[in-house]
């Protein structure tokens, strides 16, 4: 018998669990330790007992019954609060796990699992090449989806065979130096300007990470679109209650994925979150533009967002010039192409950056606040009243419009001030109709007031459009986004203009083109295939000259232009209410939305915000405002921590700006996000 002096008198038996990577069975091994001893010590115990040689340093600790890392390798047992019925597992902390992207490929990559998810997407997306990773992160599918997939895979009677792509080879080492591809500051690749892939003399650069030429194209590329039938078969939300599911199982940053139940090859799909992108650049984002427009084009498709059967008939021919495009773009070899010598790139850009952009500000657009004045007619909705549009003299300074009987009587006092901050701007447009309006939400103290604006032309339309848009946001026509808004929205209206002509209609490349894959099973099943060919040939031809970069990024700020763009949809009860609502939120403001009718209720800006925190005990979350307003509300579609961290994640990324270097504060994000459970 060993005496007690041996072992001490608070020696315990602890037994771990070792997870062999290439073995199927798991390994027990009992070790005797002291309270005392610290977390690299057991593990060093551990590695002597095991007696094997191999790399152990990936392996780390996982307490199971905790659901936790024991990382901090210098604290000790005690510490912990590790005692002998504690269970711990000895494994890898980089996994493989299936990523579905936003292209509906699927990627299959090792992941840290002991990092927290925003570490995690962050190595993900550098070894993907998209640059911002802070606006994605990772989504557990929801179970309408699930149970869809499940039903569609039970009439299958053949196997599916999953078309996945292995990037396995190239593990995502949490705190390696990160591929120089995109994130080198001094050796900037260079992209092609037609396609937006690498060329050839920069490829290399991306030869730690396994996006070599074939993988790059696959993400940068966008591929044909899937069959009428497929799509049928993919869930589609019906009510704002089915999206608000979809965004329930957004994982927490601030916890690692092995916390959050996820498990070794389990599929997670990655997604652009936050719907306020950042410095999009075609010379360096080709897989992130590629993979934002089809998380743009599989939204419309499967009507997550809703649009009209004008902009349904311009995402369709972009679509299918896209297709068009990507067809003999993926037919060339861009490996081929002639070799650009890299000092003289480099070279070019720094001339470039030197020169800057031409200022086209003046004095006098820094003293003199733009305004506009003009013939608009008006509605305001009453119940049981025809639509009836009535003409006064508007005049718009700053983020006010107020309106008059008639010109002569815009010197005195206004029929009313309408003060546009912090409202809802939404388009209530027809190109062939020659219908352009403008329908204002306006927040006042119950609620929100319904104002109507009807204008006689496009050019009209467009600026006071922009002036509205940038009113709601608490800025006047004075800020240098004014312009670009006004020719953003120009330009989105010409691509609606039909421009008719007899060989459009009777286009030979309307009986292969199958119009029904460009436009959501709804709209499919609203006319026949013939007569949805011509309407989609007949608005191809306002995009027909377009590159394919460039197209994708009008489709981007197509979708973007959707009323309900970047609005992410929780139920929710507030305070005080008796029945739920759904909460909308976007990238600047929160909005209530009755539930039965989709219809805003009120909206608060993230500007006028002072301060938020979560009552975790009762799981409520509670919003302070400007002039003494204050809500709160508890959500039920999901859990009160992913509303909490989407508001926060918000102002994180509304402090980011081009000095950053690319570099983020991490810390704050968390700060922002993670509560005080």
């Amino acid at each position: 018998m060993t005496s007690s002096n041996e072992y001490g008198y608070n020696s315990w038996e602890l037994i771990v669990t070792v997870d062999h990577q290439y073995e199927e069975e798991q390994k027990e091994f009992t070790l005797r330790v002291s309270g005392d001893l610290h977390i690299g010590g057991v593990m060093l115990k551990l590695v002597e007992q095991i007696n094997l040689s191999r790399d152990w340093s990936d392996y780390a600790l996982w307490w199971e019954q905790k659901k936790c890392w024991l990382l901090k390798t210098h604290w000790t047992l005690d510490k912990c609060g590790v005692q002998a019925d504690a269970k711990l597992l000895f494994t890898t902390q980089h996994k493989m796990l299936r990523l579905c992207l936003p292209n509906m490929k699927t990627v299959r990559l090792k992941v840290s699992f002991s990092s927290v998810v925003f570490k995690a997407v962050s190595d993900i997306c550098k070894t993907l090449n998209i640059r911002r990773s802070e606006e994605l992160s990772l989504l557990k599918q929801s179970e309408d989806t699930l149970k869809k997939k499940k039903k569609k895979d039970k009439n299958n009677k053949e196997p599916v065979i999953e078309d996945i792509l292995n990037l396995y080879n190239s593990p995502v080492i949490s705190g390696s130096p990160a591929s120089p591809g995109l994130y080198s500051k001094t050796m900037t690749p260079i992209y092609d300007p037609v396609n937006g892939t690498p060329v050839s003399s920069t490829i290399t650069w991306f030869s730690d990470s396994p996006l070599t030429a074939p993988n790059c194209n696959i993400l940068a590329f966008s591929h044909p679109n899937c069959s009428p039938e497929t799509l049928a078969e993919m869930y589609q939300p019906r009510t704002l209650a089915d999206k608000a599911k979809l965004n329930a199982g957004w994982l927490d940053s601030s916890r690692s994925l092995m916390e959050q139940g996820v498990q070794e090859d389990d599929q997670l799909l990655l997604r652009f979150k936050y719907y306020a992108f950042f410095d999009l650049n075609p010379k360096y984002d080709a897989v992130r533009i590629n993979q934002l427009y089809e998380q743009a084009r599989w939204a419309i498709l499967l009507e997550e967002i809703d649009c009209t059967e004008e902009e349904m008939l311009i995402f369709a021919a972009l679509q299918y010039h896209l297709s068009k495009l990507s067809l003999s773009s993926e037919a060339q070899d861009f490996t081929n192409e002639s070799e650009v010598d890299e000092v003289e790139a480099a070279l070019s850009n720094l001339e470039v950056t030197l020169e800057g952009g031409k200022m086209d500000n003046t004095l006098e657009d820094i003293t003199d606040i733009p305004k506009l004045a003009d013939n608009l007619r008006l509605f305001r909705p009453k119940k049981l009243t025809l639509k009836a549009f009535k003409q006064y003299w508007f005049v718009f300074k700053d983020t006010s419009v107020s309106y008059f009987k008639n010109k002569e009587a815009g010197q005195g006092e206004p029929i009313e001030k309408l003060n546009l901050k912090g409202c809802e701007v939404v388009p209530d447009v027809n190109v062939a109709g020659r219908k352009f309006g403008i329908k204002l939400l306006v927040p006042v103290a119950d609620g929100m007031n319904e104002v109507y604006f009807r204008c006689d032309n496009e050019n009209q339309y467009a600026c006071w459009m922009a002036a509205c848009v940038l009113a709601a946001k608490g800025k006047t026509m004075a800020d240098s986004s004014y312009q670009p808004e006004v020719h953003k929205i120009l330009s989105f209206l010409r691509m609606k203009n039909r421009t008719t002509s007899p060989q459009a209609v009777s286009d030979p490349e309307s009986v292969d083109m199958k119009p029904e894959r460009f436009v959501s099973p709804r709209y499919a099943k609203k006319y026949k295939s013939k007569q949805l060919a011509a309407r989609i040939l007949e608005a191809h031809q306002n995009v027909a000259r377009m590159p394919l970069v460039e197209a994708k990024l009008r489709f981007i700020q197509a979708w973007q232009s959707l009323p309900e763009f970047g609005l992410t949809y929780y139920i929710v009860r507030f305070k005080g209410s008796k029945k739920d609502d759904l909460l909308g939120v976007s990238y600047n403001r929160l909005i209530r939305i009755d539930a039965a009718t989709g219809d805003p209720i009120t909206t608060w800006r993230f500007s006028s915000m002072k301060q938020w925190n979560v009552n975790w005990e009762i799981r409520q979350v509670a919003i302070e405002f400007d002039q003494n307003v204050s809500i709160a509300f508890t959500c039920l579609s999901a859990d009160c921590k992913v509303v909490h961290e989407y508001i926060g994640g918000y102002i994180f990324l509304s402090t980011r700006s081009k000095d950053q270097n690319e570099t983020l504060d991490e810390d704050l994000f968390h700060k922002l996000t993670g509560g005080q459970e």
